[in-house]
């Protein structure tokens, strides 16, 4: 599986989001190259685990989504006259 790369904006605000609850709920200074590091390693470690797991749940919706697509098209068809 190849590296999780998210857009430079997406990981700043996860950094700064991540500085912020670590201050919040762990009176802990996490800033800087820490904070960066920190995310970082939290996206390799975790980040595989929640697209997995969300690619398990599109491919849920999209076999569902299928099935009544199929449902649909089967509604459609029409009795064919038998020939004489």
């Amino acid at each position: 599986m190849r590296k999780i790369e998210l857009p430079k904006a997406t990981h700043e605000a996860l950094t700064k989001a991540l500085s912020r609850y670590l201050k919040d709920e762990l009176d802990l200074e996490v800033t800087g190259f820490d904070a960066v590091f920190l995310t970082d390693f939290i996206i390799g470690t975790m980040g595989p685990h929640v697209y997995n797991q969300a690619l398990a749940d599109a491919q849920v919706l999209l076999s569902k989504k299928l099935e009544e697509l199929g449902e649909s098209i089967l509604a459609l068809e029409q009795a064919a006259p038998l020939s004489r």
